[in-house]
Parts: structure tokens; sequence; C-alpha cells
């Protein structure tokens, strides 16, 4: 668990033009998976590993997300006069899940502009920086571990999974040596979505970051990059080459995680996550076997 003041960083304020026209009015981070808008299930990711803390970086047109964690007193009442308690719980649980903070990016600059946004709320604290378009398993550990590496090293902690060097270029990269704990190497070089023949290994960066705030002063001085934009992995960089800092550690995850930034693969998790599901997982199952047969 984490200790007290440890808070997270969500990062909302991307313009989802994958999305579109779903997200001409509603921000990508509420587009449904199964029956949850995506941003909760990152919300209830970091409330299982012990915060309940919450910022999230919010762009223009992103009031839904405020909210959707916000009471509906109208709602709530309707439910409960229909006796519709199981309904009722999760509009409630919804509301009730953390302390949830919102804070406008203003300009899209770049993660590292949107965690650098992050400064005056986080302060002093450790914090972690969480992607809505990274869904984890809820029956999957990650980043308990990762909280857990940075409390026992003071490291900046990222998140990296194996991928197919074909689908590297897709990805930030990281260059690692091993440590005589399984699955947590040293990070000593990134590279953001190179080429499969310069990339420096198959271990991809993942959209789970647990970070001292002492990266808010590099983030100040970092100039932009890739894209104009201001880059956490840039940041990155300087904290695992320098020879007298705690370095960088990455913290290998196995697990099941859901890409939900992509159309096909969000329309994957859902399948998979409803799949998995008791009550809807014993009815649709078999409907799949029935129609993947007829592809």
């Amino acid at each position: 668990m984490a200790h007290s003041p440890f808070k997270a960083v969500i990062p909302a304020a991307g313009l989802g033009t994958r999305f579109l026209p779903a997200t001409k009015a509603m921000p990508k981070e509420m587009l449904p998976v199964v029956d949850k808008p995506a941003i909760q299930y990152v919300v209830e990711e970091a409330v299982k590993a012990g915060i309940d803390d919450i910022l999230v970086i919010i762009g223009r047109n992103k009031n839904a997300i405020s909210n959707h964690f916000d009471s509906v007193p109208e709602l709530e009442v309707n439910l409960k006069h229909k006796g519709d308690k199981e309904r009722l719980q999760r509009v409630l649980a919804s509301s009730d899940l953390a302390d949830i903070h919102f804070v406008r990016q203003g300009e899209p600059k770049g993660l590292g502009h949107a965690v650098l946004r992050a400064r005056a709320h986080v302060g002093n604290s450790p914090f972690a920086v969480m992607l809505g378009d990274d869904l984890i398993d809820e029956r999957d550990e990650l980043l308990a571990t990762m909280i857990a590496e940075h409390e026992r090293t003071g490291a900046a902690v990222i998140a990296l999974m194996e991928v197919d060097r074909d689908h590297i270029h897709m990805y930030g990269a990281a260059a690692i040596e091993e440590t005589d704990t399984e699955d947590i190497v040293r990070v000593t070089g990134l590279v953001e979505k190179p080429k499969a023949e310069d990339a420096p290994s198959n271990y991809a960066v993942i959209g789970r970051y647990v970070l001292a705030p002492s990266v808010f002063d590099i983030l100040e001085r970092t100039e932009p990059g890739k894209g104009g934009e201001i880059q956490l992995t840039d940041a990155l960089q300087e904290l695992a080459a320098d020879p007298n800092g705690p370095g960088v550690r990455g913290v290998v995850f196995r697990g099941r995680r859901y890409d939900t930034g992509d159309r096909v693969d969000y329309i994957k998790a859902i399948v998979q996550l409803a799949a998995d599901r008791e009550d809807l997982g014993p009815e649709l199952r078999p409907w799949f076997k029935e129609f993947a047969a007829k592809l």
C-alpha cells in the first residue's frame, strides 16, 4: 500500500482524434469500456494501490470527466425511489472513489507539460502518472510494485512490457540492465518511438510512471522535443544518465493490459473484459464462438 502523501496524476487533455466523430463532444477518456468510462478503471487502479488523492489534467470540453465523478442527486433519488439498489450502488461508487481534483493544461504541449501542470498540487509528494489509454487488469498487480520499488530505491520507476520488435516503433523503448530482482531492471537510456533496427531493446514503456517531485525541475528546463512537445521521456533520460542520482528502474509487467487508445484495441478490450465478467461472460462467450465460426 502507498504511504499517505502519495498522489496520482492522470493526464486527460488529449483531443482524441483517433475516435472522431465520437470524441467531437465527448472526451476520449469517457468512452465506455463495457459499462464504465475508461478513466474510471484508472482511478480504481490508483485507489487499489492505496492512493486516494488524484489530480486529473483536463483540456477544453472535458467537463464530462468532472461531472462523472461528482454526485448526481436527481439520478440517485430516482434510482432510490425505484428500489434499484444495484445501479444506485454503482452510481454512488463512482462518486466516492477518491478525492479527485482537476486542473487545465491550456495548450496541449505534450505529456511532460501536462505533468508539469501538476506541480502545485503534488508539492513535495512522490506521485504516480497514469495514462488513461492503458488499462491494467484489476486482477494483476503493477502500480503497487512500482511504488514499493520507488520507496526502496528513490529511483523514478517506469512500467515496461516486452513487445514484438515490429511494434516497438509505437512506443518508447528502454535500454536496460538486469538487477538481482526478477522483473526489476535498471534503465540506462530511453528512445522515443525508434525504428526496429534502432531500438535498444524490445522493452516498451507503457503508461505508468512513479516519480519524485524533483522531476519538475527537470521538466521546467526541458526543451520541446519530438513533435514540438515537452516529452516526459526526455526528463527520464536525464535522470537515467545522472551518475549521482538514484536513476530509473523498470518494472516488467507480464499481466493483462488493454490499450484503449487505438480503435481496434479498444474493441478488443471491451470484448476481453466483457467475456471475463461473471454477469456477462456466460451469455457472451458462446455467442463469440458462433460469431467467429461464421467469419
